[in-house]
């Protein structure tokens, strides 16, 4: 829940930077959970308007943690367009260390191997 209030407090229109994949994940997950509970009780009270209401007051910060979730593993956030490969992508580990996009949400930071050989 944490993640989720984070993404609304926090980074509401924030497009920049990295969202590591349980920022995105959980931030969906409460989302969704949030979402049916609404449209449960929006249907008992006979005001769909509700659920409506908040769909669309989550609906930039849902974009944006998607977007800095492909931040994460390095993409543009247009890959957020592409069906099947945007899930692939949101679940695939970010890199390692500070990339185009920001530095590392884990704190990471990127170690360049010695060839022992060389």
């Amino acid at each position: 829940m944490h993640y989720f209030i984070n993404a609304l407090k926090n980074h509401y229109a924030d497009f920049n930077g990295r969202a590591r994949r349980a920022e995105y994940w959980y931030f969906m997950l409460f989302n969704i959970i949030v979402s049916f509970v609404l449209g449960f009780v929006a249907g008992m009270l006979k005001m769909p308007w509700l659920a409506s209401l908040f769909s669309l007051a989550v609906l930039i910060p849902g974009i944006a943690v998607a977007v800095r979730r492909m931040h994460d593993v390095g993409k543009s956030g247009w890959y957020l367009l592409i069906p099947i490969y945007n899930i692939i992508l949101a679940c695939t580990e970010g890199e390692k260390g500070p990339n185009a996009y920001g530095a590392d949400p884990k704190g990471a930071t990127a170690t360049v191997a010695s060839n022992p050989i060389a």
